[in-house]
Formats: structure tokens, C-alpha cells, sequence
């Protein structure tokens, strides 16, 4: 890796200036962020369309294809203007002619199966909209997966064969039972055959000649999940959790992702033509490991993307976050820049994690032959000492008491700010001198199932019906009463989990969704209500799942994870008041979310730090773009609304609070507070999480590392913080500590705390990247 000579001029103009001294397995670029990420990717496809103008293509689908389609149609509508012209010399597009891609072929990477194409989450419908009609190709020249398209058993229908869309591929190898089972295993040895020839039409055009793939969460690329044969081909597959916990969004819930198989390209495909350019671009700390895996272990079945070590022109593109466990990224951050008190933290962690071997064991020899530790400046019998000191300072600055504090806790969902916070939030809301508010800034919707909202309507349905919601005999109800005591349904629900009376709680969710209806629809009397939630109803049953809903009903979904937020802090004495519900604009559920613009998103933000002004702000701290991307644009909204009001008062003295919860995790010696979790707390956040976000907890959009609930996910994260930690203090400074808090603590919650400065500074790399270009 330590010569550049393979790469193209444009991957050069990309390559910082650190050597890669390490072998890896597939050379790599690495940028700073998501959206450098896409254009870099878009530069190095124009590059390599300019010198194949009639080539194969095949391009991913999904959230991180959204750079890559911004600025691949951006440079090209944008050709000839002074500041693409700058930009291409930039990064050596330098030719005059403007690429055509109108004689590129387009091959169709993967589709879940069965699915109707027409639905806007297939992936037909995607490449049709962001490649097909998006960046101009003809459709004649492309090669599509049409499920409705691919001939089954007596020229029937997918629904006629498959009528739960469940495809059984056992029937491959066992005798059908049933008329219907003889239909379904005749069918699915015709998909197998429309398999094969779709890949020897991939083949009779020379093979793939450019492919951008992502890399999923099990190392998959395509759906060629962990363990697919390097030399497998276009195939009718099922999946694994990982997979199913990643599609779960598209097709609106894991229950549905669990159940539906995929079509895609093999391994084979992918590197059938020896020339090809294939490229595959991740971005995020979460990636990591999976990058990782591919570019430095032996290649290999467990690692799919490693077989890209067969292609000459194999690349992996990363940001920093996804490149960095590589071993050049880690002698990057200890080489270069100032030595800090955290890089020794980090390398002392590093050491006893590798030795398996606590803090107090390591001796000078262990830190002198360990590559990381022996840079250590000064190295001498204390350095071990200093890291521990450094720890357990961050646990006091995370058990200090505070006071006379304004808090403005953010979430850019619900339950982020729980699951990143709410043991600590607890700890000093005891202090009755500070005032905490929660401010959602999204709706959330999307993570409200059809199912659940059908469920709560049919139950609103039956209480209307019985008498049951005795606020709709109210005189003003209509007018004015439905607006007020909202506190109320909150008691109404929290008491009745206390008496663990079930119907009461329902009837309470109930009392909110009559509110919701009356105020979203305008209604006026008890026959318009129950009419609008029998239509409602009707809407979502005769729609498909994973369909973004129409924007009322969008809002309604919204306002049920509005409900569910007033019900954990309520847990903690919180009045409705003092939770806030944003609802900022970009977020639509659509594939891409908008960037956020001033007017619509920046100013309510800032409307709100100038009324509660804040002395402390807590934020879902994700600089380098890479988690769901909704927590970077939520933090690049406050980010502007924080420079903003620097402009009107002097805000040298606020704290900034990054917390980070089930998507990507700090390391230790990266944070600032270090605050220790009791099995109590551990409890107390768990019983809240599932007594409240009752659209959560059967976990219908889990995270890939964990098939289950977010808090219990939380709580697993928190134990192996304080494993590794325990690696550095000893388990005795726990158990046998003078302070019955830390003797009780059986998980640690970590955050950074950061001045007005520092926090900018950071959002303002991720923002620089975009900028003057949406």
C-alpha cells in the first residue's frame, strides 16, 4: 500500500497524504465523511464512464447511495459553471467532453422476493427513479429484476402461488404435500432457471464492468450474506438476522424482512470480468469491523467482500469512521499530531485488552514491546499509573453533583436521549435546583408499524363504541376541549401500570389517539371520529407494507411516539410542558431525507434556546455523517442554531453533552464523564422503555447487533463498558469502594462533554462538505 502508482488520477486527488504502509487485501481511499464519500465515488464513475462509454454498470440501492446520486447528477447538470469546473481540476476530471452515460447497460444488483415492483420500497422501483429516469440511461439497456415479470408454475400470479408471500425453499428438496406446495416447488425451480439466465445475460455482455456495492452489517455485499461460495452466481436466497435487522426498515418491520427471500448476483458475478472496477464504499465507526475483516484477514467465505482481492481494479472507499480498526489508521493516530493524555488512555486499553491482563499487572517490558504503548513519551513506572488516575477522574466528573442547571436534552427520535442518557438525566434530576426539558426533533414515524396503529385505532373503535371515552359528551369537546389535560392521559396510563390493570392503560392510549384524530382531521362530532378511524383503518389495511403513509396519517404515527416520550419522563415527574415535539421538516420517510434549510428547520430550534435558555444541551453526537442519517442532519440543525444564537449572547459558559447509544459507541478514552449504571438503573430505564415506547418493544426495527428491544441493547452496551474499564481499575475498586454507588455498578454510561468550540468545530467538517451544492 505504500505506492499509489494503481490508483487513477481522481482516487489520487482523494489520497491524503499519510503512507499505507500495511498489506491489505484490496487497496482503499479514505475521506472524512458521508457526503465526501459520494462525491469521491461519483468522480472516480465519471472517470471511468469517460473511457467506457457503452460499459456495464451496476449500482447499489439504499440510503448510502445519496451522495453518490447527488454529485454524480450535480458535476453533470453542472458541467461547464466556474466551481465544477474548479472542482473537476480539483480532483482530475479534466477532460472537456462531458461524459454520456445515455449508452451505459445497467445491471439490477439484488430485489427482495416475492415483491409487487410497482411498490416504491422494491428495489425496481428505486433503480427505475434514481438511475433509469434519474440519471438519464435507457431503459432498453438495462437488466431488471421484475418479480411480477419471472414465470411461475401455469402462468399464474405471485399472489395466486405465493398467497403469504412466504416462498418455502425446502420444497427444493422435499416432496409437496398439497396441490398448492406441487404449484410452489414447480415455481421456484422456474425462478432458479430465470436466476440462471439472468446471470448468463450478465455474462453475454462481457460481465460487470463498474459495480458499487455497500457492505452490510454481517460483511455481506449484495445479499451475498457471510459464508456465500466466492464462485456463487444470480440465485433465489434467504438471509440472516443481520440482513433481515437491515431490511426491516424497507419492508416495514423485521417480521416481514424475516419471512422474505432475495434475488441476487453472486460473488462470481461481481468478479466474473477480470477488468472490472469494483468498488465498495462504506461509511461509519458500525462498518468498521466489517471492513476490517475484508481488507486484513486471509480472504475467505466469512468475509464476502474479501473477494474482491481477485480484481486488479478492487477498491474499498471508507470514511474515517469505517477505516478505523485498519492497522494504518491506528499508526496514523498514534504518529502523527501532538501526544495527548488519550492516546496514552487508549493504548494502555488497547495493551490490557490484547494481554488480556489488568492495568496493575502490566509491567514496563509489556509497555515497551507493545508497538502503541513503547511511543509513549516519558515511558516510566507511573504511565500505567496516569491512565488509571485519568479513569477514575472521568467517573467523578460523572458522579459530580449539579446545580441550578437548564438542561435541553435532544433526541432526533424518541428514545435516543433515554437510551443514550437517562441513568444519568435521573441521577441529577434528584437535584430539585435543575430544570430539564426534551426535545424531540423528528417525528419518528417511520418506526411505527402498520400493525400496532391498527391494533390501537380497532381499540379507540371499541371504547367510542362502548361509552368508554366519556370526554367526547363533553359539551366544548370538539371545539376546544380535546386541546386540554393531555397531562392527564399521561397519569391516566402511568397509574394503571402501577395497578397493572391493562384495559385502563389501553383506554388512556385511547383518550390520546381521540385527541390526536379531532385535532389532525377537524373533526366535529362522535360520527365523524368513528367514520375517520374506520376509514383509517380501511387506508392501512390496503396498503403494502413498509409504504409511506399519506402525511396525516404520517402525523398521527408521529404522534403516537410523541405520546410514548410524554410517558417516560413523566416516569421521572416530568409534566408534558417540559417535552417538546419538533417536528422539524426534512424528516418525510422518504428514502433520502432533505438537508435541513434555515427557515424551516434551523429557527424553531433556535427559538427554543433562546426561551429556555439552556445551560446545557445534550445531542446525539454522530460528526462524521454516518449513523441513520437523520442524527447527522438533526445535528447539523443545531449545530447552526448553537452558531446562531452564539451571535445574540455570550455562550462561552455552555456545555455540550455528545452522547451515543445503540448505534455507535465511544471508546473510553474518547469521553469525558464516565457515569457508573446500578442493576436498579439498568432496571428503571428498562421498565420505563417498555412500560412507554409501546410501538418499541416488540422490536419490529431492531439493530443488527441485537434481536430484541433497544434498552436491552443499551444495557449490554453499558456491561461491556465497564468490562473493558474494569480491565484498567480492577474489579476491586468496584465491589470494595468506599461509595455504595460505585460499589452497586454493574454497567458505565460514557459521554463527551464539549465548549461551544469544540462542538462547531466538529459539525462544521461534516457541513463543509455539502455546502452551496443543495
Amino acid at each position: 500500500m505504500g505506492n499509489s502508482d494503481h490508483f487513477t488520477p481522481v482516487e489520487k486527488s482523494f489520497l491524503n497524504d499519510s503512507l499505507k504502509n500495511n498489506k491489505v487485501n484490496v487497496p482503499y481511499v479514505v475521506v472524512n465523511n458521508f457526503p465526501n464519500l459520494g462525491m469521491l465515488t461519483a468522480f472516480r464513475f465519471l472517470e471511468w464512464v469517460s473511457e467506457n462509454p457503452k460499459g456495464v454498470i451496476s449500482l447499489p440501492t439504499g440510503k448510502t447511495p445519496e451522495y453518490f446520486i447527488f454529485w454524480t447528477k450535480h458535476i453533470l447538470e453542472n458541467w461547464g459553471k466556474e466551481n465544477i469546473i474548479e472542482l473537476r481540476k480539483k480532483h482530475h476530471l479534466v477532460f472537456n467532453e462531458k461524459p454520456s452515460l445515455a449508452d451505459l447497460y445497467f445491471v439490477q444488483i439484488d430485489e427482495f422476493y416475492p415483491i409487487d415492483s410497482s411498490q416504491a420500497n422494491s428495489f425496481y422501483h428505486y433503480v427505475n427513479k434514481y438511475y433509469i429516469e434519474g440519471l438519464g440511461l435507457k431503459p432498453e439497456n438495462a437488466l431488471l429484476i421484475n418479480c411480477k415479470e419471472i414465470p411461475l408454475a401455469s402462468g399464474k400470479n405471485i399472489q395466486e402461488i405465493f398467497p403469504d408471500n412466504k416462498v418455502n425453499l425446502e420444497l427444493r428438496y422435499r416432496e409437496a404435500q398439497n396441490p398448492l406446495e406441487e404449484l410452489q416447488k414447480e415455481s421456484i425451480f422456474l425462478i432458479d432457471n430465470w436466476c440462471s439466465q439472468y446471470e448468463q445475460k450478465i455474462r453475454k455482455l462481457g460481465g460487470i464492468g463498474f459495480f458499487l456495492g455497500g457492505i452490510g452489517p454481517d460483511g455481506h455485499i449484495a445479499f451475498n450474506i457471510k459464508g456465500s461460495d466466492p464462485y456463487s452466481t444470480t440465485r433465489l436466497t434467504s438471509t440472516n438476522f443481520e440482513t433481515q435487522a437491515v431490511a426491516a426498515g424497507d419492508l416495514g418491520g423485521i417480521e416481514i424482512s424475516r419471512e422474505r427471500l432475495v434475488i441476487t448476483i453472486g460473488l462470481e458475478t461481481i468478479t466474473y470480468n477480470k477488468n472490472a472496477v469494483a468498488i465498495i464504499f462504506a461509511a461509519g465507526e458500525a462498518k468498521a469491523p466489517m471492513v476490517k475483516d475484508a481488507l486484513e484477514l486471509p480472504p475467505s467465505n466469512l468475509y464476502p467482500a474479501s473477494v474482491l482481492t481477485h480484481l486488479p481494479n478492487g477498491r474499498f472507499y471508507l470514511t474515517s469512521g469505517a477505516a478505523s480498526l485498519l492497522k494504518d489508521s491506528i499508526d496514523e493516530y498514534y504518529h502523527s499530531g501532538v501526544w495527548s493524555q488519550e492516546k496514552t488512555d487508549k493504548a494502555v486499553m488497547s495493551l490490557t485488552e490484547k494481554l488480556n491482563k489488568y492495568a496493575e499487572h502490566i509491567t514496563l517490558d509489556d509497555l515497551r514491546a507493545d508497538q502503541y504503548t513503547r511511543l509513549i513519551p516519558d515511558l516510566n513506572e507511573n504511565t500505567v499509573q496516569s491512565v488509571i488516575d485519568s479513569i477514575k477522574n472521568k467517573i467523578q466528573k460523572g458522579t459530580a453533583r449539579l446545580g441550578n442547571e437548564i438542561f435541553y436534552h435532544t433526541g432526533p427520535h424518541h428514545d435516543d436521549i433515554s437510551l443514550g442518557l437517562l441513568p444519568y438525566i435521573h441521577y441529577q434530576s434528584r437535584d430539585e435546583t435543575n430544570i430539564s426539558h426534551y426535545s424531540i426533533l423528528t417525528s419518528g414515524f417511520t418506526a411505527v408499524t402498520n400493525k400496532f396503529l391498527v391494533k390501537i385505532l380497532n381499540d379507540t373503535l371499541s371504547f367510542i363504541k362502548k361509552g368508554d371515552i366519556e370526554m367526547l359528551q363533553y359539551p366544548d369537546f370538539f371545539e376546544i376541549g380535546y386541546k386540554n389535560k393531555k397531562d392527564k392521559d399521561v397519569y391516566h396510563y402511568l397509574i394503571n401500570i402501577a395497578s397493572g390493570n391493562a384495559d385502563e392503560k389501553s383506554r388512556a392510549v385511547s383518550h390520546r389517539m381521540v385527541r390526536n384524530i379531532v385535532e389532525l382531521w377537524n373533526l366535529k362530532t362522535q360520527q365523524e371520529l368513528e367514520e375517520k378511524i374506520s376509514e383509517i383503518i380501511t387506508v392501512i389495511n390496503s396498503s403494502y407494507d413498509g409504504q409511506n403513509p399519506a402525511p396525516k396519517i404520517q402525523t398521527l404515527k408521529g404522534m403516537i411516539r410523541e405520546y410514548e416520550e410524554e410517558l417516560v419522563w413523566a416516569h421521572f415527574g416530568v409534566r408534558t410542558k417540559n417535552v417538546h415535539h419538533l417536528r422539524l421538516g426534512f424528516y418525510t420517510g422518504a428514502i433520502f431525507t432533505e438537508k435541513p434549510n434555515r427557515e424551516r428547520d434551523v429557527i424553531p430550534i433556535l427559538q427554543q434556546l433562546r426561551d429556555i435558555n439552556p445551560t446545557v444541551i445534550s445531542l446525539a453526537f454522530d460528526p462524521e455523517g454516518s449513523g441513520p442519517d437523520t442524527h447527522y442532519k438533526v445535528l447539523q440543525a443545531i449545530a447552526e442554531a448553537v452558531r446562531e444564537w452564539g451571535k445574540e449572547k455570550d455562550l462561552s459558559q455552555l456545555k455540550i453533552w455528545g452522547y451515543r447509544n445503540v448505534w455507535y459507541q465511544f471508546h473510553a478514552a474518547d469521553v469525558t464523564h464516565i457515569f457508573p449504571v446500578s442493576l436498579n438503573a439498568m432496571n428503571t430505564m428498562d421498565e420505563s422503555f417498555t412500560n412507554s415506547y409501546l410501538s418499541q418493544v416488540e422490536a419490529s426495527f431492531p439493530s443488527y447487533r441485537y434481536n430484541g428491544k433497544f434498552s436491552s441493547l443499551s444495557i449490554q452496551t453499558w456491561v461491556e463498558q465497564l468490562q473493558a474499564v474494569q480491565l484498567v481499575l480492577g474489579k476491586p475498586y468496584f465491589y470494595d469502594n468506599e461509595s455504595p454507588r460505585l460499589r452497586a455498578t454493574h454497567g458505565l454510561l460514557f459521554f463527551k462533554e464539549m465548549n461551544v468550540e469544540e462542538f462547531l468545530r466538529s459539525a462544521r467538517e461534516l457541513e463543509k462538505s455539502t455546502e452551496g451544492v443543495h
